[in-house]
Order: structure tokens, then C-alpha cells, then sequence
């Protein structure tokens, strides 16, 4: 069965790459801000490049901070990619500005604390064992990263009847999330649009995932 797959457009991220990724690992793909288009999709794919803020004013600007809750409380899936992994949690700062997040994760994107920034470039991750994005590849495998900010402190306790959600760690500087599991809800600091086999391997992962 095809999955149908819709990449956000709210005017940030590699929404042409994304698409061709995904087509290349057999989904049905749409780039769209269309409301009921993004909701009705199988699986929605949140890009993001660029500032923590000016990516939360384009997501509001086509409510896409609803178009991701409404989904996540159907048990819909989501995958938030670089920026669009970010802005999932529930503060971003930048150059000492506090923009508000989506606000699904507990947690703040800051500024890693690296000799060289942007991180920008090719890095192992460090996945634990029940991963489902990372089934199959390698533990050297290294994927592409280009970002400054992250998360470096993961904060989401689970609760009672909720399982911990999955997280894969890189570091650069600092230790950093480089992806969340969690239910219908994943995301990746890193582009595995950009990322050859190793993200098309994670991409089909997911789609795997896709109901």
C-alpha cells in the first residue's frame, strides 16, 4: 500500500528535497499549507531551516501548530526534520529572544557550546536499542547536520500507562538530541533528506511506521 505523505510548506525548510526523498523510498508525496490536505495525509513530514522564531511565525501562519496537535491526538504521525524537530518543544532562544514552541516536548532549543559553529556536516549518532527509525543501520553510520541550536537537556518524565520515549544523542561540543521517538511523534536534528542511503534507510523506517 502507498502512504500518503504531505510535507508542510510554511515558507522554511528543504521542501523539494524532502519530497524527493520521500518518493524515492516509494511514498506518495504532496508539498503543501493546505489545512485539510495535511490532516487527511497519512503521514506529515514538518520541515525547517533557518531561525527558531521566524519558523514558529510561518507555522502559525498556516496553523500548523494545530495541524500537529490535532494529529498527534489521533495517534496520526509526524516527523519534525532540523528546525522542524525544534520548534516541537516548548521554548527556542536565540540571541537571548524566548520564542514559544509548539510545546509537545518539555524542553529549550538553546545555543550549543562548541570551538566551531554551525554544526554543520557529517556525524555518528548514538540510537538505543529498541530504536524503529534506526533499524538496520550501522552504529558508525553518520548523517548530515547543519544547526547551532539544540537540545541538550531532555526533560519529558514518563508517567504512569506512558512509555519513555526513545531518544538517539550526538554530540558536537556538547552532547545534543539528535532524535525523538515518542508514539506517532518523531523528529531528527539532522536531515535525512540530505543524508544518501543512511536517510533513506530512516526515512523508509518511518514510513514503516505509517499507518
Amino acid at each position: 500500500m502507498v502512504k500518503k505523505v504531505t510535507v508542510l510548506d510554511y515558507g522554511s525548510g528543504n521542501l523539494r528535497s524532502a519530497e524527493r526523498a520521500l518518493a524515492r523510498v516509494g511514498a506518495e508525496v504532496t508539498v503543501t499549507a493546505d489545512y485539510e490536505a495535511a490532516m487527511e495525509a497519512d503521514g506529515l513530514v514538518v520541515p525547517g531551516v533557518g531561525a527558531f522564531a521566524a519558523c514558529m511565525a510561518g507555522l502559525r501562519a498556516v496553523r500548523g501548530e494545530r495541524i500537529i496537535a490535532r494529529r498527534l491526538s489521533a495517534g496520526r504521525p509526524v516527523l519534525g526534520i532540523c528546525v522542524g524537530m525544534q520548534i516541537l518543544f516548548e521554548t527556542g532562544v536565540e540571541h537571548g529572544v524566548t520564542t514559544e514552541g509548539c510545546g509537545e516536548w518539555p524542553g529549550t532549543v538553546e545555543s550549543l557550546e562548541a570551538p566551531v559553529l554551525p554544526h554543520m556536516g557529517w556525524n555518528t549518532v548514538k540510537a538505543p536499542v529498541e530504536t524503529v527509525l534506526f533499524a538496520g543501520l550501522d552504529a558508525d553510520t553518520r548523517f548530515y547536520f547543519v544547526h547551532s541550536y539544540g537540545v541538550r537537556t531532555w526533560k519529558l518524565q514518563a508517567g504512569p500507562g506512558f512509555a519513555d520515549p526513545l531518544l538517539t544523542w550526538a554530540e558536537h561540543g556538547v552532547p545534543f538530541v539528535a532524535a525523538v521517538e515518542n508514539g506517532p511523534l518523531m523528529a531528527t536534528q539532522f536531515h535525512p533528506e540530505k543524508s544518501g542511503d543512511a536517510g533513506a534507510q530512516l526515512l523508509t523506517n518511518w514510513l514503516g511506521t505509517v499507518g
